[in-house]
């Protein structure tokens, strides 16, 4: 796992759409006056989604003067957790799991592929198919491990044959199914028999 850096290239300035303003006093209605700096992990969240799935300093330091928050406070808290990005990624962004359900069940062979199909490097965007990856901690989805968390959804259940399919549609531009790859539905067992050996229906 790659460590995070901050990006070289940094727009000087950055604030909330309007749009994402009013998200924001919803967000704050929801803490006592004097707790509102603990909304920092949901505005973190909206100035990347705003941005193009990164955080820039810019965002950082507006947030952390929107909040009445030292500037640090607030960028140790990007800094700490996974989900924050602080330098561009691909408009495919794929987080492979490699804590240890997804890593005894093959997660190191979905980084091989990731590695052969997108890029090298962790966080480098791919020319062809705009695409990054990287490795990331557990993503809470281990019963139904290996997977993956491309943008928004989670592909779960995974092997070498499912993953190389995934990535080839992601290159391709193709729509994906979220979910199992084996057929499961959220967790649920996949056909688990009875004492005396009949498949449950």
């Amino acid at each position: 796992m790659s460590l995070k850096k901050v990006h070289d290239d940094q727009p000087k300035e950055f604030k909330f759409s309007v749009e994402n303003l009013k998200k924001i006093e919803d967000i704050l209605k929801k803490y006592p006056e004097k707790n509102k700096k603990s909304a920092v992990m949901p505005l973190l969240y909206l100035a990347q989604r705003q941005n193009k799935n990164w955080i820039p300093l810019a965002a950082i330091k507006y947030i952390a003067k929107y909040l009445s928050m030292p500037y640090i406070s607030v960028y140790e808290i990007a800094t700490f957790y996974t989900m924050y990005n602080l330098a561009p990624v691909g408009n495919y962004f794929i987080q492979v799991c490699t804590t240890t359900p997804c890593l005894i069940r093959g997660a190191d062979k979905i980084v091989k592929i990731c590695k052969e199909k997108i890029s090298t490097n962790e966080n480098e965007i791919s020319k062809v198919s705009s695409c990054s990856w990287m490795e990331v901690e557990c993503l809470g989805a281990c019963v139904n491990a290996p997977m993956i968390q491309i943008n928004d959804d989670y592909y779960e259940d995974l092997d070498e044959k499912s993953t190389k399919a995934i990535l080839d549609s992601l290159i391709k531009n193709k729509p994906l199914k979220p979910g199992s790859y084996r057929g499961r539905k959220n967790t649920a067992p996949e056909k688990p028999k009875t004492s005396n050996g009949d498949k449950y229906a």
